[in-house]
């Protein structure tokens, strides 16, 4: 049952009472209508979760979903690195993971093995400094190979549970994890925190159509629940890393790869010494469609940049730090830095930095 606007489904009758009507698959012009058992039978009137959920985000001055249509964009380093970097503007900030089937974050944050503890106040997030904390069914779990197979209603449930018993204090930003797609989560989490005010969706995709495609989805899903779409990040934008960082290969003539590596950086040293500081770049995915800027343009969404393919953010996620602390990430720190300042700057938050200042 696809909700339009939260109250009459997209595939309901013509003279649809609404789903909260008392007469809700009861009346005349609910005969026939595919949802007419879900809704005689759904509980009426307003949901009481919503007002203790408004309670707990009213310490919460900004909300920002990080979406994508797409699995393996790189939406949770994205989530995990603009966490690292609000928190390095002296922001309080919260990061929720809602991928139930699969957390990243504790991963990324250098948090696996942590637990949750419980207060008289509620669910306390594991802390990274003490302006970043951080809540994820991936604290959860006795297990972290056991496979989390539940169904809508059960997922939505613990996303319910977290916005209700998670104490946060007062943050500046909650920044939440979403897994891909358009579907109970999603809904879930927009449905809960939309009387509260989202501030808007943050959207990551890879250059080529076959991640695009699913992008557009995403797109049009904020517009029909009235999500602002902040921008689009185009991630993976091209391998780029120092060329003294590459593995370089010979193929024999049957076929057999032998590492030259340290022949070609020693020639690169005695031959070519002004080469050493060169940046190679290759194109992994195709782009020649336009890529995400070009996407925007047409859908009519801001484009906030691209993020090469850096082997050192990679690296920085498996070990759970930020890629801001130190010059390891020089190809991909500098375009979130500029990604993430155009975000603040073109959406008011840079207001809260002189406030603060």
């Amino acid at each position: 049952m696809t909700m339009e606007n939260g109250e009459i489904p997209e595939n309901a009758n013509e003279h649809c009472p609404g789903t909260q009507s008392e007469s809700a698959g009861k009346s005349d012009a609910c005969e026939g209508c595919p949802n007419q058992e879900a809704c005689a039978t759904a509980p009426k009137g307003p949901d009481p979760d919503l007002v203790v959920i408004a309670e707990r985000m009213a310490t919460v001055k900004h909300k920002i979903l990080v979406l994508s249509g797409k699995g393996g964009v790189g939406k949770s380093t994205f989530s995990a690195q603009l966490s690292f970097a609000l928190a390095a503007m002296d922001f309080q900030v919260g990061l929720l993971d809602v991928d139930i089937c699969g957390p990243s974050i504790p991963k990324m944050l250098g948090l696996e093995g942590q637990e949750i503890h419980q207060s008289n106040l509620g669910w306390s997030p594991v802390y990274v400094d003490s302006n970043l904390g951080v809540m994820s069914i991936g604290f959860m779990l006795p297990d972290p190979d056991e496979a989390v197979i539940w169904r809508g209603p059960r997922k939505n449930g613990l996303i319910k549970n977290f916005l209700k018993e998670v104490y946060w204090n007062e943050l500046d930003f909650l920044v939440v994890d979403s897994p891909p797609g358009t579907s109970d989560e999603h809904i879930s989490i927009v449905q809960c925190l939309g009387a509260t005010g989202i501030d808007g969706a943050i959207i990551v995709t890879t250059p080529q159509q076959v991640s695009l495609i699913d992008v557009r989805k995403e797109i049009n899903f904020c517009k029909k629940v009235g999500v602002k779409v902040l921008g689009v990040v185009e991630n993976m934008s091209g391998l780029s890393q120092p060329v003294m960082d590459f593995k370089f290969m010979r193929t024999t003539e049957t076929g057999e790869h032998i590492d030259v590596s340290e022949w070609v950086r020693e020639y690169f040293r005695e031959k070519a010494p002004e080469l050493q500081g060169l940046i190679a770049c290759s194109e992994v995915f195709d782009s020649s469609s336009g890529g995400a800027e070009k996407m925007c343009r047409e859908m009519g969404v801001p484009f906030l940049g691209k993020v090469p393919l850096d082997p050192q953010l990679c690296k920085a996620a498996e070990e759970g730090r930020s890629c801001f602390i130190d010059q390891k990430c020089g190809v991909s720190a500098p375009a979130l830095k500029i990604i993430i300042e155009e975000l603040i700057e073109n959406n008011g938050f840079s207001r809260m930095l002189l406030n603060s200042a």
